[in-house]
């Protein structure tokens, strides 16, 4: 491995594998903007990406493919490198990652983070003994509505959350650029799977944090009604030590919309994209005897979050200074990337469950995060021992 050490009064230099529709239309619009960070080269297999990589960012250097990108930048006069952003294809995530480790370099990688269990569990591990950053894209968290109702549920207004659905609906599979295989979701090889892979580390990561625990069970379906080798309709069931949740993804709705609900002991949180309603029991002088269950009191607002945008440039910003940050803390394999572990197990099992006919499949032992981060649930991190 090379030894690298970050200083974080520095700019932060970087170089970016795989400049494709997520690349260029969500994250290199943070980097454009400068702050700290500076983009110094791209890698991209298709001729018609590196001419875009060069026209968007100002004296870029391109390359046809990361190993090419690595042997020419890394420790070159112009200045070393600090970290890989990684937007490929899901196949190629794990082998990009180990090359970045292996050069001393900290990565930012797309979700999901691969394709397998192992490969993503070998992921956490070379990045915990490279003592280099690994970062998953989980940008959802970083949408301003879903910061809203993270606001909320800390308020306590509405009590511990026991159930939430998660709906996502979506009428086609993201394209990807026109020059290179734009239905490569469609593909397995190239995807790990269909929607459940595409959009289900999103819906699952989401329902850890706000059923403060970690599931125990899940039961599954899915189906595909396109000629492709993955699925386009995707629900499942998880069981949590706090509750339950559900979700159901589609690529074949008549809409493009998320629909989240968040339910607790004295009220719920409504999100229907960028609107976020809270209702909330109040119980007054004189109702038990008028046999009324209470007085719901709703807010309405808005949270403005683009969803339409598939880019989501508007929420990368935030995910960057968190990454930042772990570098800052030397947080190689923090609470993201363990979850983003989680996640790929998570799919695994929940796709064995779809074949098996919706059967419960366990999950291990139930895991819990650290009663420091979610107070209400039992201490001890346990993800190591997940099954």
């Amino acid at each position: 491995m090379v030894a690298i050490s970050v200083n974080m009064s520095r700019q932060l230099r970087g170089a970016v594998i795989g400049y494709g529709f997520i690349a260029s239309h969500g994250h290199a619009p943070t980097y454009l903007r400068g702050n700290g960070v500076k983009i110094v080269a791209v890698a991209d297999l298709c001729e018609d990406q590196r001419r875009r990589a060069q026209r968007d960012i100002p004296g870029v250097r391109v390359y046809p493919d990361h190993q090419s990108l690595l042997q020419a930048e890394v420790g070159r006069d112009l200045g070393k490198l600090d970290f890989l952003d990684i937007a490929t294809p899901p196949c190629d995530h794990a082998r990009v990652a180990h090359a970045a480790f292996d050069h001393g370099l900290h990565v930012i990688c797309e979700k999901p983070l691969a394709t397998t269990v192992e490969e993503g569990r070998a992921m956490l591990d070379h990045a915990q003994s490279a003592r280099r950053v690994l970062y998953p894209g989980h940008n959802y968290k970083h949408a301003p509505v879903v910061k809203s109702v993270r606001q909320v549920i800390e308020s306590g207004v509405i009590g511990p959350v026991h159930l939430v659905t998660l709906q996502t609906f979506r009428n086609t599979h993201a394209k990807g650029v026109a020059s290179w295989r734009p239905d490569w979701r469609r593909d397995r090889d190239l995807s790990g799977g269909g929607i459940a892979m595409d959009h289900g580390s999103h819906t699952f990561y989401l329902a850890f944090e706000w059923m403060r625990s970690y599931p125990s069970a899940v039961t599954a379906y899915s189906s595909t009604r396109s000629g492709f080798d993955t699925e386009d309709e995707f629900g499942c069931t998880l069981t949590f030590p706090t509750g339950m949740a559900t979700a159901h993804l589609s690529w074949t709705s008549g809409m493009r919309k998320v629909l989240y609900t968040l339910h607790g002991a004295r009220g719920a949180i409504r999100v229907d994209d960028e609107d976020i309603e809270v209702s909330v029991l109040e119980k007054g002088p004189g109702v038990a005897a008028a046999g009324s269950p209470g007085v719901w009191r709703i807010e309405r607002g808005v949270a403005r979050s683009d969803w339409m945008d598939a880019s989501h440039a508007g929420w990368f910003g935030s995910l960057f200074e968190e990454f930042r940050g772990a570098i800052d803390r030397r947080e190689y394999v923090g609470k993201d990337a363990r979850e983003a572990l989680l996640c790929m197990q998570v799919i695994t099992r929940a796709y064995a469950s779809a074949r098996e006919s919706s059967r419960q499949l366990s999950l291990g032992e139930a895991l819990l995060p650290d009663s420091r981060l979610f107070p209400q649930a039992l201490a001890g991190d346990k993800l190591e021992h997940f099954a």
